[in-house]
């Protein structure tokens, strides 16, 4: 009990407790999201991507199936008309799931267990453990869309599913944003592969990247997929994980 306690305060003081980061934050996203926009949050993890949207106006629904973490954002948004919580997962089709929590870093718990076996041999990665299990809620992408509406940006943050969160989405969103990881980058390269076709229906997606919670671009200008992975490719010996962003024209 105490070791989850301390992975929740540990989240909590990682991704609520830099005002100076929340600002940033909310510059990037007000390119995407403004007063009455709908923002999905795939793994909502302790809300701060909910928070920063909330103060730009947007509604959010957010989507997190990690109990603990529910129970934060319960607390934090539970009283918020305009935040949806939805306690389930997302993945290609919707039924019943098996999620890998990390108890004390609850921010890597995972539903991949390729991923897991990839990052297990990063450095960054030496000190977590998945010590246990839940069973989850799945739902899809396409099933969200129907219930709430088509988001104008998607976060799909949610520890190496993300090939799995895209297959279940059958039409390009407006923006969204994807996890990238060195430690794990065949998976990242094939998710980004899923994201440039799925964008290629609406004339094509323009990227962009941020290293992991700097909530800054890296390049002065929106890229092709070419232009990106060149970007990708001279930043990985940084082993720094971080976020594409892709926007339509």
């Amino acid at each position: 009990m105490l070791d989850r306690v301390w992975g929740i305060a540990r989240s909590l003081v990682i991704y609520h407790g830099q005002p100076t980061k929340h600002r940033r934050m909310r510059r990037l996203y007000s390119e995407f999201l403004g007063p009455g926009d709908l923002g999905f949050d795939i793994g909502a993890h302790v809300g701060s991507r909910v928070r920063a949207w909330r103060k730009l106006g947007a509604r959010v629904i957010a989507v997190e199936p990690q109990p603990d973490c529910l129970r934060v954002l319960r607390l934090f948004f539970g009283r918020d008309k305009g935040v949806t919580l939805v306690p389930s997962a997302v993945g290609e089709q919707s039924g019943r799931a098996s999620l890998a929590l990390s108890t004390t870093n609850p921010t890597v718990s995972s539903m991949s267990r390729e991923w897991m076996d990839s990052v297990a041999a990063d450095r960054s990665f030496q000190s977590v453990r998945w010590d246990r299990s839940v069973e989850v809620e799945v739902v899809t992408l396409d099933e969200l869309v129907k219930r709430y509406g088509e988001p104008a940006f998607c976060k799909i943050d949610v520890e190496g599913f993300e090939t799995q969160v895209l297959a279940g989405l059958s039409r390009p969103v407006r923006a969204l944003s994807v996890e990238y990881v060195p430690s794990a980058h065949d998976a990242s390269m094939a998710t980004l592969d899923m994201v440039d076709k799925l964008g290629a229906a609406a004339g094509g997606y323009r990227y962009n990247y941020s290293l992991a919670e700097t909530a800054r671009w890296v390049s002065d200008e929106w890229l092709d997929m070419p232009g990106l992975l060149a970007l990708l490719e001279r930043l990985r010996p940084s082993g720094r994980s971080g976020d594409v962003y892709a926007r339509l024209p």
